[in-house]
């Protein structure tokens, strides 16, 4: 039950009380109808209020319980398994199943033993058709090597002028970088580009060369 509440001119209170612990409550200014949380009854789920309830209804007299009883344990004497009973039935529907599955693969050997495996003739060879006569492939042959050695003599001789164009190309490259460093336009040249202007002696000497092989 909720505590007595003391009303004055400020308003409504719950004077100090004992819980049941032994401890005080101080006292405290509340809302009219409040009740204290140790005092607030506890919920239960509708589950629990079933299992509180009584099974028999109340004033029933004992013949009444006892009849009712005996019927709910002639009810489970009926419906209990008895162990093993169950073993044989089982046993035959595995029988039936095996029975079942050898009928099913009967017909299944059966085409299995009758089909024949044909072994690859690796053995055969094929004839190969020549019409050509042998003089004829001689000299396809010939005819093709004398022009692979033709174009091989005609590529040694454009080497050395293309590559006389790059080289050319190459001090042209040179002397520019030559005139950008001299006028201050290149100040600060990487180690790639002084190594390009290192190779110009080198790169007159072959064009040289080629020159002298080419007159």
């Amino acid at each position: 039950m909720a505590s007595t509440y003391i009303k004055d001119e400020t308003g409504t209170f719950i004077p100090a009380s004992q819980r049941p612990d032994g401890t005080w409550r101080k006292q405290r200014r509340v809302k009219d109808g409040y009740i204290p949380q140790e005092e607030v009854p506890l919920y239960e789920s509708k589950g629990k209020q079933l299992v509180k309830k009584p099974l028999y209804p109340v004033g029933a007299s004992p013949e009444f319980i006892a009849e009712h009883k005996a019927k709910l344990e002639a009810l489970a004497t009926k419906n209990k398994v008895i162990p093993g009973a169950q073993t044989k039935p089982q046993e035959g529907s595995k029988k039936k199943k095996k029975k079942s599955k050898s009928k099913a693969a009967e017909p299944v050997t059966e085409g299995l033993f009758k089909m024949t495996i044909s072994e690859p003739e690796f053995h055969k060879e094929v004839p190969v058709q020549n019409d050509k006569p042998p003089c004829a492939t001689k000299q396809v042959t010939t005819n093709n090597i004398v022009k692979d050695n033709s174009s091989t003599a005609q590529k040694t001789t454009a080497d050395p002028q293309k590559r006389l164009k790059n080289l050319r190309k190459k001090i042209r490259e040179i002397e520019v970088l030559e005139d950008k460093i001299k006028t201050g336009a290149l100040k600060n040249p990487d180690k790639e580009i002084l190594d390009k202007v290192a190779r110009k002696t080198e790169v007159t000497k072959e064009i040289k060369r080629l020159e002298a092989t080419l007159s």
